[in-house]
């Protein structure tokens, strides 16, 4: 299993940790105004998931169609698990295709604020997984400031637990 093939299922498994503690807050206090760039809590996840979804776009040389990276409007918090549960599994699946030359490949694209970019597919999927990161760390601040503690979603922790499960 090559670097990119163990980051996505690290990923994937920090996503679904955090998010199951995510999932049982109520509704007030995922909208909540918080003093963070997106606004509230659930618009934070869902920036999150919406970017793996334009990367995810970009990869696949298909349109993204969204004109910001914070809309107004988010899912359910039930919608979103599951959304980003499913694209996670896709991550995964794809870098469990890709060849080496394939992750040297330059992809290139359009930001969405304007712009045009190129990355390999490789630095594509690294940024993935780094501002996923980063924004379940913004999360995490959040929960901690309503006292509700999140689960620790450090890649050490990761790889406890999967050897739990040899």
């Amino acid at each position: 299993m090559n670097h990119f093939q163990k980051m996505m299922r690290y990923k994937k498994w920090a996503d679904e940790v955090f998010l199951r503690t995510v999932i049982t807050l109520p509704e007030r206090e995922l909208t909540a105004p918080r003093s963070i760039i997106f606004g509230n809590l659930i618009r934070t996840l869902h920036h999150s998931f919406l970017m793996d979804y334009v990367w995810q776009s970009h990869l696949l040389s298909k349109p993204h169609g969204l004109t910001t990276r914070n809309p107004e409007t988010h899912p359910t918090m039930a919608e979103l698990y599951n959304e980003q549960q499913h694209i996670d599994q896709w991550y995964v699946t794809y870098t469990d295709a890709l060849t080496d030359k394939q992750l040297g490949e330059i992809i290139e694209f359009e930001f969405i604020g304007g712009g045009k970019g190129a990355m390999s597919r490789s630095d594509i999927l690294l940024h993935v997984v780094n501002h996923t990161t980063y924004h379940r760390g913004h999360a995490a601040d959040i929960l901690y400031n309503i006292k509700v503690f999140p689960p620790t979603t450090d890649y050490p922790v990761y790889l406890r637990e999967m050897q739990k499960m040899v």
